[in-house]
């Protein structure tokens, strides 16, 4: 029997384009018979990479590149004073062409180091093991393909455990993600708005009244639903540990909480955070409790409160009509989301606590699941 940690958010976004699609418009998508605001999985776990540099040490962490023979390389200079750019990146490049990756064949003039024909998805350990492969790889003994594919199959980063990783050219290496992350999507119809801008001219003359910039900008503001799940069994796999598996969902439920996408930000300055948060650990299954909104609720100045509700209701009647129940379910409710039918709504079901202990307890549910099996 598997373990679960559902993340549950309300947050409401100001006038934003957080995450556009290829005509610069803030992504959509059709929900319920309505247009929604749609802010991508991709663009969030980026956003919560991101924020895992705040409170991770970075050995702790993955990178995704183009660039693995320039990383490998620094890092076989680095162990190693006798190597020379060229030879370290020529070194790197040989231990990922044994381990099968594929390399762009397309380099540039100003390229030293080739690139890797795909992104690659490595922890910082990986590198360093990868690295120490290649300085061995220079004396007598070469490493076969086996042992530089070993390289890859240690425990996970954090973020590789959580996100997961396919190398095509060495499907052993290969991660399952334990986390999938929903799209996020507004509670209510979300209408797509047009600021149109202009741009003056510092040095214009007097008698210019004309603008030196004309342009528009789509933008939309909306109350979102989010919603991640972590499979803790199986993020302890990834990472190697109970612990390190709480440490994990430690880190991302704080991050998840309060990353955001940085799309425009520097236009809008949209930071917020969510007005409700709801953390239920499971033992059955996964629950995405994002079909309370298909019927879009009011957005008439308390489309927090009344999502939070929509929300609440929705997972106590759900619970009930199969027979199941969460584990363990907890909480907060900031003065926007707070009301008497949410705490009636969820009375029974949860403990309403602050930010901090949210995290502590999202990470026990790692170490509790540990003392029982």
């Amino acid at each position: 029997m598997s373990t679960f940690v559902d993340i549950h958010l309300i947050q409401l976004v100001p006038p934003s384009c957080i995450n556009r699609d290829d005509t610069g418009s803030p992504k959509s998508a059709l929900f319920g018979g309505v247009e929604r605001h749609r802010v991508s999985s991709q663009a969030w776990k980026r956003a919560v990479r991101n924020d895992f540099n705040t409170y991770l040490d970075s050995a702790e962490l993955g990178e995704r590149t183009l660039q693995a023979v320039k990383r490998i390389a620094q890092r076989i200079q680095e162990l190693s004073a006798e190597f020379t750019e060229e030879a370290a990146e020529k070194a790197a490049a040989e231990i990922l062409v044994t381990a099968g990756i594929t390399m762009d064949k397309k380099k540039k003039d100003d390229e030293s180091a080739p690139k890797t024909g795909y992104l690659l998805f490595l922890s910082r350990s990986e590198i360093d093991r990868l690295a120490e492969l290649a300085i061995e790889s220079q004396g007598d003994t070469k490493p076969n393909k086996k042992k530089v594919r070993e390289a890859l199959q240690g425990p996970a980063a954090i973020d590789v455990a959580l996100f997961g990783r396919m190398l095509a050219d060495a499907p052993e290496a290969n991660v399952d993600a334990s986390c999938q992350v929903e799209h996020a999507l507004s509670v209510h119809k979300a209408t797509r708005e047009f600021d149109y801008y202009t741009a003056v001219d510092d040095n214009a003359s007097e008698d210019n009244a004309g603008a030196g910039m004309i342009g528009t900008q789509e933008f939309v503001s909306s109350a979102l639903y989010r919603y991640a799940t972590i499979n803790v069994d199986k993020l302890a796999s990834n990472v190697g540990s109970r612990e390190a598996a709480a440490r994990a969902i430690e880190a991302f439920t704080r991050s998840f909480t309060l990353s955001m996408p940085t799309g425009k930000q520097n236009t809008f300055a949209n930071r917020t955070r969510p007005d409700f948060l709801l953390v239920e650990v499971r033992d059955d299954q996964p629950v995405s409790l994002v079909n309370a909104f298909e019927k879009p609720v009011q957005n008439n100045g308390e489309a927090v409160r009344l999502a939070a509700v929509s929300l609440a209701e929705y997972a106590v009647n759900g619970d009930a009509q199969y027979g199941t129940k969460p584990v363990q379910s907890f909480g907060m409710a900031t003065r926007a989301a707070d009301s008497e039918k949410l705490q009636s709504a969820l009375n029974s079901r949860w403990d309403s606590v602050e930010f901090e202990e949210i995290i502590k307890r999202a990470g026990d549910a790692a170490r509790s699941s540990a003392q029982e099996n």
